[in-house]
Formats: structure tokens, C-alpha cells, sequence
């Protein structure tokens, strides 16, 4: 049996770009280069990658071939960067990160890195924290910026605290501090995901019943609701950036902090330029 890198990053492109037409844009191939690629593959392995009906999904056997496919390809992948060029970190990375920490803190990253890392390029995924932390494992990305990881490797980025977001004419509006039982009388919204268990935390410390009027899947939908007067809501500091001037974001007690910590996989040796990337991060200011 012969298994070879284009085998492998034909099939790794068509799952990632969800067809061979895309998949061969993305390559730069035509097509039907892309289809003998991961016919010729699945000759080797004696059994279908790929459900080619309907949209193009993976099979059972396929799903369990991708982790292995990414590795490898991550390890020729770094082996040929580090011959190019061992000083410079150059090379493509795929970010993970949650949409909030996408919008509010990667593009300040992304600008950082553009100037200190010229030659790496970053492809930035969003999802919430499972899903980024699955992707880091199974090498579909290289680096994650995790919320609040277990001790190891990693750079951390900033210590990101929670905030009242009023609308700027809420009678709270101009307090130093918002007490969060002070916030009882208000409707109280919340958008799910990896900071709803924090701020049930802050509610509980509170020694308040978690009750939320609204659940809403999507950052920008909850800040406009706040803007709308229809409700109050505890945010991370950084999702400042994305906030309308007519909304004030305020210091909450009692106090709730999250670590921003940019890692790479927790097993398996970093991409090069990972590790160009985390350097350089070291030297990004942190979150105030």
C-alpha cells in the first residue's frame, strides 16, 4: 500500500471545502485532478473515503482516516517549512477561537502578527469552546485561543473580565461598579455558550436565582436588544470594541474573570509557525 501528501490533501480539501469544485479552487488543480487524487487514495485503502451523492460528506471509514490525514499532513507540513527557512516562522496556521474572542481580540492579533510575522499566513475558524478544543485535538486547527485551559503549554493572551452592558441611559448607567443584584428589576438576557456557566457563577455568588428573560444565539442580536431597551446582560471585557456608543459597559461585582491563552495542540509537537505566532503574541498588550 502507497499513501502519499497529494492523496491526502485532495481528500483533506473536498471534506474542508465541502466539494471537489471548491476543493480544486482551493488547490489551485482542476477538478478532475482532485477526483483522481481521492479515487486513487481510496483504491489504496480498498474501500470508499467519500458519499459522493447529495453534498459531499465522509464515510464511516473516511471520518476515521481524516484525524491520521491531518497529522500528517501537519508533520510534512512543518518538516518542509523548517527546511525552507529556520529562522523566519512562514507557513499557513488555521485559528480557532469562539466568535467573541474572533470579534473582539483577533483582529488586533491578526494586524500584530501581519507585522511581526509576515510570512505566516492565518486562516481564522470560529466555534464555541468544545468545538474548538476538538478541533485542536484532531489537527483541523493548529493553534486555538481557549478560554480557561487546563495547566500547560500555551501563551496567555489576556485576563478578560466581565461587564454590565446598559443601555448609556439606564439609572446604573454612571455607577463605578454595578452590584449585579442591583440588576433584579431588569430583564436579563443571555446568549449561550462558553460564558453562560460564568455568569450563572456570578448570579449564584450573588446568592441570585439565574432566571434569564432571553436566550439568544447571537452576539449581535443580544447587543441589540440591550440597545433596543429590552433587557440587561453581562459581557467579557472583550467585546468591548463591538459596542454601539449609545451602550455603557461597566464594571461587575462580584467580580468574574476568564484567561484568553493561545495554545497550540496539547499532544504532538507545535507547527513552526505556531510557535512564530505564540512568540509573538508574548509581546501583544494584554487586555486591560
Amino acid at each position: 500500500m502507497t499513501v502519499n501528501f497529494p492523496q491526502l490533501r485532495a481528500f483533506l480539501a473536498v471534506v474542508d471545502a465541502g466539494g471537489f469544485s471548491a476543493a480544486a479552487d482551493e488547490l489551485g488543480l482542476s477538478q478532475s485532478a482532485v477526483s483522481h487524487a481521492v479515487a486513487s487514495l481510496e483504491r489504496e485503502l480498498a474501500a470508499p473515503l467519500l458519499i459522493r451523492s447529495g453534498p459531499v460528506r465522509t464515510t464511516a471509514l473516511g471520518e476515521r482516516v481524516l484525524p491520521y490525514a491531518r497529522s500528517a499532513l501537519s508533520a510534512v507540513r512543518a518538516v518542509t517549512e523548517l527546511a525552507e527557512d529556520a529562522g523566519t516562522p512562514t507557513g499557513t496556521v488555521r485559528l480557532a477561537s469562539t466568535p467573541t474572542v474572533c470579534q473582539g481580540l483577533v483582529p488586533g492579533l491578526l494586524r500584530h502578527w501581519r507585522e511581526s510575522c509576515p510570512r505566516v499566513t492565518v486562516r481564522v475558524f470560529e466555534g464555541d469552546s468544545a468545538e474548538i478544543a476538538g478541533w485542536l485535538e484532531n489537527g483541523t486547527a493548529d493553534a486555538a485561543i481557549l478560554v480557561d485551559p487546563p495547566p500547560g503549554p500555551g501563551v496567555r493572551l489576556a485576563v478578560d473580565g466581565y461587564r454590565a452592558l446598559l443601555p448609556r441611559d439606564h439609572p446604573l448607567a454612571g455607577e463605578p461598579v454595578v452590584d449585579v443584584r442591583d440588576l433584579e428589576d431588569d430583564d436579563f438576557l443571555i446568549s449561550p455558550g462558553g460564558c453562560e456557566d460564568r455568569v450563572r457563577a456570578l448570579h449564584e455568588r450573588a446568592g441570585l436565582r439565574f432566571a434569564p428573560a432571553q436566550r439568544v444565539r447571537d452576539l449581535a442580536t443580544l447587543i441589540s436588544m440591550v440597545q433596543a431597551g429590552i433587557g440587561v446582560t453581562v459581557l467579557s471585557e472583550v467585546a468591548r470594541p463591538l459596542l454601539p456608543a449609545d451602550l455603557v459597559l461597566l464594571p461587575v461585582a462580584p467580580q468574574v474573570t476568564r484567561r484568553l491563552v493561545l495554545s497550540g495542540p496539547r499532544e504532538g509537537a507545535w507547527h513552526p509557525a505556531v510557535r512564530g505566532l505564540a512568540e509573538s503574541a508574548g509581546r501583544y498588550p494584554a487586555l486591560s
